[in-house]
């Protein structure tokens, strides 16, 4: 994604993260990519319930980059991504509500442009129950369209399940009143 503002180019990338080993990783193979910029400046956010973040401004005014970039992170309510602007100065200064405006606008086409993956938060309960007892165990997982993600049949019936975390008490407590199975949160 390419923005222009009197003269100076603004491009921007944006990555999906996990850890900030990879915001490293990514950042390397830009600046090497990207040898002649003049700026890299970035935001990233990462983790859903214990959400680290960050935002660097490499060499620009104070907040006149990094907190843009996060911005339009926080806008979109995204986590688990990185949001890189790479700067070409064109010789004229753009004063830092130029500045901001630039890297805000980069960073708004590029998640724009962007297919932000969608995923739920789940937990992972694991039964195990006696074969008598497969039908009220199906029945559940069934009425409620759980996944089973393994199974294991040997003397007795071993299933992991995975249940959107919003779900997970009312589940539980389903499982809970069959009397029939241990449940152990994964």
């Amino acid at each position: 994604m390419l923005y222009k503002e009197k003269g100076s180019k603004f491009i921007g990338y944006v990555f999906p993260v996990f850890s900030e080993e990879d915001v490293k990783i990514h950042l390397d193979e830009l600046k090497k990519k990207q040898h002649s910029a003049r700026h890299f400046c970035y935001a990233w956010q990462i983790g859903i319930e214990d959400i680290q973040y960050r935002a660097n401004d490499d060499g620009e005014p104070n907040n006149s980059a990094g907190q843009p970039i996060y911005g339009q992170i926080l806008s979109k309510d995204i986590t688990n991504v990185l949001v890189v602007v790479v700067r070409y100065f064109g010789g004229t200064k753009l004063g830092i509500g130029g500045l901001v405006n630039a890297y805000k606008t980069t960073a708004n086409l590029i998640l724009e442009e962007s297919v932000i993956v969608k995923k739920t938060i789940n937990v992972h309960f694991q039964l195990t129950f006696d074969y008598k007892d497969m039908n009220k165990v199906m029945r559940i997982i069934k009425e409620n369209n759980l996944e089973i993600e393994t199974q294991k049949m040997n003397l007795n019936c071993e299933f992991l399940i995975s249940v959107r975390k919003k779900f997970a008490s009312k589940i539980n407590q389903q499982l809970t009143d069959l009397r029939c199975l241990t449940i152990k949160v994964i």
